[in-house]
């Protein structure tokens, strides 16, 4: 491994457990964890949440792809946040994927789509709403997003993937939060980002990699309706102009939050605090998105 994807690991876990610390499972919220939905049971595990309320009813379902820079995080990591969905009135899915540099891209896309599978093999079993499935990411996770509802709409990109779409799946929207889009737009993207891509792929930041990558690039009229938020102090701040850019010139639906002012600073990632209420306010934005196409 990397020094730069050991410091990752390293340095990113001891801002989540100071972020989590202290925060249990919420009363109202059921949760079915840890299920297989690969063949790696080490890696490719998903946990359900539901809200109790809601029992014996058909939710609409949320996937959530987690972030860490392609090279750190899991599911546990992501629960709260994921709960925190679920009691909006959604079934969440919050999986751990195979990571870099253990596992190369296209990998992550790979169990994103074995968990979207996943979802529509077992929708009755756990309630949940095939016909309308929402994807959630950030940061990488947010990067990871977007790819995959470009392979879903644009079957020229899909084509470059060993794998296929479940048949007519496409989400039906997305909600992007603090992410990397472009990363072959050097000057949009930050000196950690780049670093990283030299772990993510076998042969490293070559120009190719980066273009196949570059989610701007991939996204046609037919690309989903898509939420999309940064903040003052997200680093990755210059990235969502890139996005912006091109969802406006292909006329995709959308809607862009900035979070923050200067006398207000937020940081990356700042909606997965469960301390925060702002954190509240910018995920109830995301599912109230979210409600406008069920």
């Amino acid at each position: 491994m990397s020094q730069t994807s050991d410091t990752v690991r390293r340095e990113f876990k001891k801002g989540d457990d100071i972020r989590d610390a202290g925060l249990t499972t919420p009363e109202n919220v059921q949760r079915f964890d840890d299920i297989c939905y690969g063949e790696d049971a080490d890696w490719q595990v998903l946990d359900v949440y539901r809200p109790k309320e809601k029992a014996g009813e058909v939710l609409p379902v949320i996937i959530s792809v987690h972030g860490g820079g392609w090279v750190y995080g899991d599911k546990e990591r992501y629960q709260y946040y994921c709960m925190s969905l679920a009691q909006r009135g959604f079934a969440v899915v919050n999986f751990t994927y195979r990571l870099a540099p253990e596992f190369k891209f296209p990998a992550s896309q790979e169990d994103t789509n074995l968990v979207v599978s996943w979802v529509l093999s077992h929708a009755e079993e756990y309630g949940m709403d095939a016909e309308h499935v929402f994807m959630v990411g950030d940061s990488a996770g947010a990067h990871g997003t977007g790819l995959y509802a470009a392979i879903c709409t644009n079957p020229e990109y899909a084509a470059q993937f060993p794998f296929t779409v479940p048949e007519g799946f496409r989400p039906t929207a997305i909600a992007l939060n603090c992410g990397t889009y472009s990363i072959a737009d050097r000057s949009a993207s930050d000196d950690l980002t780049m670093a990283l891509m030299e772990d993510l792929f076998e042969d490293g930041s070559t120009e190719e990699n980066m273009e196949k990558i570059c989610v701007p690039n991939y996204i046609t009229e037919n690309y989903v309706p898509t939420y999309f938020m940064t903040c003052t102090g997200d680093f990755l701040k210059p990235q969502a102009q890139l996005l912006f850019n091109k969802l406006m010139e292909c006329n995709v639906p959308c809607e862009f939050q900035f979070y923050g002012d200067k006398d207000h600073e937020l940081g990356h990632v700042f909606h997965c605090n469960m301390k925060l209420e702002i954190a509240a306010k910018c995920n109830d934005a995301q599912c109230e998105f979210f409600r406008k196409f069920l």
